[in-house]
């Protein structure tokens, strides 16, 4: 599980991205550098990081689930999500 900390400062840049998306755009369109540069930098979607929604972890993330490969495996042996079994051959 990751510091509440963290997760709670990745959310905030969530809602900093979302809330200066439409701006940067119109910014981007009209080529005004200066202007996109005085923008916080949490404005940037490049600065988000994913992160499992369960524990936070921010490595071995699966865009497909959304969720940490470690959650992953034990939610898939606990038989938690469909259509998912382990393998045996």
């Amino acid at each position: 599980m990751s510091k509440k900390s963290l997760i709670a400062r990745e959310k905030k840049r969530q809602r900093m991205v979302a809330k200066y998306a439409e701006l940067r755009k119109k910014l981007k369109e009209a080529g005004d550098y200066e202007a996109l540069d005085k923008l916080p930098k949490n404005a940037s979607p490049v600065r988000l990081h994913n992160r499992c929604r369960l524990t936070g972890r921010p490595k071995g993330y699966m865009r497909k689930f959304g969720i940490s490969r470690v959650t992953f495996r034990e939610m898939a042996v606990a038989g938690k999500i469909p259509g998912i079994t382990k393998a045996s051959w």
